[in-house]
């Protein structure tokens, strides 16, 4: 329960997050912080158990055909990423009523960031991969969200990162399925516990190499690293949690937690390590010829990123260890320094280090928080940096693979270091050293400051005292190392090659930096590659080719759209019946009356094909769907004919609405277009003849069949076979089915536009509706049979023909016909809310099928209802009718949209002197409707 606490209760705090910012505005931030550090509290009480080796779980059931289920985890790596995504959120929330403005969209950021955090948390508790791959695209969905509020400037970034990140949560997705496939289960402990399962299954490389693109794209590696700097053009508070605590760290956790399983393979390895040095030192050295503050601090993150996947790839217990410190500093020193990057940019309104020095004067505070955060990325003693750098030092030494890959790795390492001890000394000197630019700056509120400064400080502290920490790092680094124990970290262990290499990094940093005008001026002549113009670049090449291939698709001709797949069914028939070596036997048990429909519907085809009459045409295709019901009636299948009859009645009147504005005449196509259409049709009804005589053609009784008409009395208490199908055996596929249908429904009540409670016809509309007093009164005694016979066929739909579906058509007929006799000022009229009924279809449907869940059952499992029982009413005929409400409003919705095309909201003022309610133009015409001059 502990863990279903906090992932509620940041639940909890993302829905009160808009609501508090109504009352609090930008100071929101504050009782969030409490919010964050209240679930971290909680998550903490369990710390002392967690160290000890063991583990906190909770687990429920979700899709238990497929063996996933709701399972969470907290162990040692987990509760290291869990203080970072919650202590850091903390100071993000408090720091944000200083940064934002009056004008900003407080509840939509404070619901991002902390569905953002939400997202995160989960990721790290998940204890089932098919979970930690639905909270890793919720953190890519949620970060695109942040990244946009910036507003336009945003776009082109945030669709690099949504498009990259987006790319790898494929890769991670197809990596979900093959573990899956090899290990036998979705269980996280399970498959890293029994790692043979999956390394000898033969899937264990393309499992590697997904996983490995899949942390690249989030943690921003070569050569996916452009989007991390292009995300900075979000706001502050944004960036300093997405760098430091939470987007580009699950890649990190995602490595980490998989190095049980692969930290022995050679590849694995190489890959981890060489990715991750050469990100190092790029993003260092990007970083180094950076003018922007911020843009300085993404390539930081790109760099550091690289540091930490290289030492995870080393998968040694000291090297893991060191990835755990070194993430943990680095959300410290990271988060600060972005943070005093948006105090300069709001008091100087620049971040432009060329045009920012002297601060120091006017805002000292602000300097000595920045030095602190700069000293700890610089791995300076006394800081939590520089005690992360030497580990990070001690683990790329012990590279395996060559004699010669742990002084490789180790160079490498240092060189990296020491550009970043350069730009870091760039930031201070650049900021707050030399003469002063800004003589109207002073330093910020305290609380606008103390977030920075409280990250800054525990920096200082925990490098001496980093001893207290221990506990956390070792039981991270047990749960993610193959083998062997994790060393004790301690702020001083005597002379080393690391201590040696971390003075050689301090003083080439020195001579880097008092050359700094000479680098720089060399750096900036360099032109290099810009890896997101050449991503966009690739994008719109994408969009072209799109553009050319779908080219033949963009025209509202049906023939064009029509022509290409049925030249595919043509050739797919011949190749077929080619390949199969001619068409199956079947039983000669064809009767007079099949001819005669079959002629019948010969007759009716050629008189729709050649009539010239618009409406003579859809006439005769609803005749011949008629025909096609009455032969299934013939064959016996009274279900199915009857739902196709009521189809075409439907389908005759909404084309009747549809097309009363459309010439009379069909327009008579061109001979040298209606030949080769004529062949195609012609093709692709023998190819479709031949078709159903090959799979349906036989008369025996299929096996699947019998067992229906056996079995389903008994297993369903129902003896209609095909409502039962629908209701009982397939309800899942019924319940997708009417799903769409209830959206279409309410797309149609309500974005087309107008309120149902109006009445009144727009201006210009035709004065009186025309009434056939026989058809009127003749309806008033139809409806409510209509109606009645509505209600008849879904009560006896489980038993006899019928059902829902059948039962709203019938309905549906009814409300066309008060419609277009009487028009939409009647009781029905006023009683049918085509938004509600689908409405209340849908949480009908949804409702019965989640029911089962409550006792243990599978989703949509039939269940007793102990006050309905008795009158013979159960869970399935209650789905059923949830179907018939989203039908019928789906019908009702056309019908009255159709009709009434020019009803207006009552909102914009009544209609012009004369006009009634139920004005409506004419049914049907024959003439041209006249252009406007």
């Amino acid at each position: 329960m502990l863990l279903a606490l906090a992932l509620l209760g940041m639940l909890a705090l993302a829905v009160a997050a808009p609501l508090l910012a109504r009352r609090l505005g930008r100071r929101t931030g504050y009782p969030l912080a409490a919010g964050y550090l209240a679930v971290a509290a909680l998550l903490a009480s369990a710390a002392p158990r967690v160290w000890a080796g063991e583990t906190e779980t909770a687990s429920w059931e979700w899709l238990p055909s497929l063996g996933v289920s709701l399972s969470l985890r907290l162990d040692g790596v987990a509760g290291v990423f869990c203080l970072i995504v919650l202590g850091v959120g903390a100071l993000v929330m408090a720091y944000c009523p200083g940064y934002l403005g009056d004008e900003e969209p407080h509840g939509t950021v404070y619901l991002l960031l902390t569905l953002f955090a939400t997202s995160m948390l989960g990721l790290v508790l998940a204890a089932d991969v098919v979970l930690l791959y639905v909270f890793w695209e919720l953190t890519t969905v949620c970060s695109f969200f942040l990244i946009s509020t910036a507003g336009a400037a945003a776009a082109r970034p945030a669709r690099q990162a949504l498009l990259v990140t987006a790319a790898g949560g494929l890769a991670l997705l197809a990596a979900v399925v093959l573990l899956t496939v090899a290990a036998g289960t979705t269980d996280l402990a399970t498959i890293l516990a029994e790692p043979d399962r999956v390394l000898e299954s033969g899937l264990a490389w393309p499992i590697g190499g997904l996983l490995v693109l899949a942390a690249g794209t989030k943690s921003a590696q070569l050569p996916f690293h452009f989007w991390l700097p292009g995300a900075m053009v979000a706001m502050t508070p944004v960036s300093a949690y997405l760098h430091s605590a939470t987007m580009v760290k699950a890649g990190i956790y995602l490595l980490l937690r998989f190095s049980p399983l692969f930290a022995d393979e050679a590849a694995w390895s190489t890959a981890l390590i060489g990715v991750g040095l050469l990100t190092a030192v790029t993003g260092a050295f990007l970083a180094l010829r950076e003018n922007d503050l911020k843009g300085i601090l993404a390539y930081s993150t790109v760099s550091q990123l690289g540091l930490l996947v290289a030492v995870i790839g080393v998968g040694t217990p000291e090297a893991l260890a060191a990835a755990v410190l070194h993430t943990f500093a680095h959300a410290l020193f990271k988060a600060t320094l972005f943070m005093l990057a948006g105090i300069v940019d709001e008091e100087t309104g620049t971040r432009d280090i060329r045009e920012l020095s002297g601060m120091w004067r006017a805002m000292p505070v602000t300097a000595a928080t920045t030095v602190l955060a700069a000293l700890s990325l610089a791995g300076v003693i006394p800081m939590l940096g520089f005690v992360s750098k030497e580990y990070l030092f001690m683990g790329l030494l012990e590279a395996e693979g060559a004699p010669w890959a742990g002084p490789v790795a180790l160079g490498l390492g240092v060189t990296a270091s020491v550009l970043t001890f350069a730009y870091a000394a760039r930031i201070v000197h650049g900021g707050f050293g030399g003469s002063e630019q800004h003589a109207d700056v002073s330093e910020p509120p305290a609380a606008f400051l103390l977030p920075g400064a409280v990250a800054a400080g525990l920096g200082l502290v925990l490098g001496p005292a980093v001893s207290v920490l221990s506990p956390m790092i070792v039981s991270a680094a047990r749960d993610v190392a193959p083998a062997g124990d994790p060393p004790e970290v301690y702020f001083w262990h005597g002379l080393s090659p690391e201590l040696a290499m971390s003075a050689l990094t301090i003083v080439l940093g020195l001579v880097l930096f008092a050359f700094r005008a000479p680098v720089d001026r060399s750096l900036q002549r360099l032109r290099l590659p810009d890896a997101g113009r050449l991503f966009d670049r690739a994008h719109d090449g994408v969009i072209a080719l799109g553009h050319v291939v779908g080219g033949p698709e963009r025209t509202s001709s049906p023939a064009a759209h029509l022509s290409r797949p049925l030249v595919a069914l043509v050739a797919l028939g011949v190749v077929g019946t080619v390949l199969v070596g001619g068409l199956p036997g079947r039983a000669d048990t064809d009767r007079p009356l099949d001819w005669v429909v079959a002629a019948l519907l010969t007759v009716v085809v050629l008189a729709a094909v050649l009539t010239g009459s618009t409406m003579a045409a859809v006439g005769l295709v609803g005749v011949t769907g008629l025909l096609v019901a009455t032969w299934f009636l013939l064959a016996g299948a009274p279900d199915v004919a009857l739902t196709l009859m009521l189809v075409e009645v439907m389908t005759a009147v909404v084309a009747v609405l549809v097309l009363r504005d459309v010439p009379g005449r069909l327009v008579r196509t061109p001979r040298r277009e209606a030949v080769p259409a004529a062949a195609l049709a012609l093709g692709a009804g023998v190819a479709a003849a031949l078709a159903t005589l090959a799979f349906t053609g036989r008369r025996e009784l299929s096996a699947v069949g019998e067992h229906f008409l056996t079995s389903t009395e008994e297993q369903t208490g129902g003896t209609n076979v095909v409502n039962t199908i629908l209701v009982d055996y397939r309800g899942l596929d019924t319940l997708g089915e009417a799903v769409v249908l209830g959206t279409t429904a309410l797309g149609t009540a309500l974005v087309l536009g107008r309120s149902e409670r109006s009445r009144t016809p727009a201006p210009g509309t035709p004065a009186g509706h025309r009434r056939d007093a026989v058809l009127e009164v003749s309806s008033r005694v139809l409806v409510p049979g209509m109606f009645a016979l509505s209600a008849f066929l879904l009560w006896r739909g489980h038993d006899e023909p019928g059902g829902g579906f059948i039962a709203a058509l019938v309905a549906g007929a009814a409300i066309a016909l008060s419609q277009l006799t009487s028009g939409p000022d009647t009781l029905l009229g006023r009683l049918i809310r085509p938004d509600r009924l689908a409405g209340a279809g849908l949480v009908l449907t949804v409702a019965i099928g989640a029911l089962p869940t409550v006792q243990g059952e599978a989703f949509l499992t039939p269940v007793e209802l102990p006050l309905l029982h008795a009158l013979g009413i159960g869970s399935t005929f209650l789905f059923d009718l949830g179907v018939y409400l989203l039908v019928l409003g789906l019908l009702a919705a056309a019908v009255t949209r159709l009709e009434h095309p020019d009803l207006t909201d009552d909102d914009d003022g009544p209609g012009p002197p004369g006009t009634s309610s139920s004005a409506a133009r004419p049914l049907v015409t024959d003439r041209v409707p006249e252009r406007a001059p």
